[in-house]
């Protein structure tokens, strides 16, 4: 894997987030911003302050900062769009320096992790990869939780993202 590729991949996944934001977050009444769902972490809410929430531990560790240990925002700190989306962009701003900087070499890295108590080496471009798959899943469930209170969502489907780049 090559740093190009994952940066690539990452142009998607910051590109998704975006459009979530601009075309289904913003419109939405704060009581629809707000709905509890029985379903996967709650809110529409809750999930958009899970997501960088969640990008932003990994980053830490992809920046070099393997003694950084996660940490969960609790999501009554993040009472308005405005204060979520301010955070949203301080984690994409740590994001994009960590990625400018991201060399070929240290893509295919093994990084040590303890997965479910076992020492595991991972190559950084698998966890890298991780970071966004799990972002796809969150935006599949925010987009469910959407089409439950009459927003229109849209595909994210990476070649909907990829084909009009050919």
């Amino acid at each position: 894997m090559q740093a190009d590729e994952i940066r690539a991949l990452y142009a998607y996944h910051f590109a998704l987030n975006r459009r979530l934001w601009d075309e289904c977050i913003v419109p939405l009444t704060q009581a629809q911003f707000l709905q509890k769902f029985d379903y996967s972490i709650g809110s529409i809410r809750n999930h958009m302050v899970h997501m960088p929430n969640i990008d932003d531990n990994w980053f830490q560790l992809f920046g070099g900062h393997a003694e950084a240990k996660p940490t969960f925002k609790n999501v009554v700190h993040y009472p308005t769009r405005a204060k979520i989306r301010a955070y949203w962009d301080e984690v994409l701003e740590r994001q994009q320096r960590v990625l400018a900087a991201l060399t070929d070499e240290q893509v295919n890295q093994l990084v040590p992790l303890s997965l479910g108590g076992a020492a595991v080496d991972v190559p950084l471009w698998q966890l890298m990869l991780h970071v966004i798959n799990h972002g796809t899943d969150h935006r599949a469930q925010v987009l469910a939780l959407l089409h439950q209170v009459g927003v229109k969502g849209f595909p994210q489907d990476l070649v909907f993202f990829l084909a009009p780049r050919r």
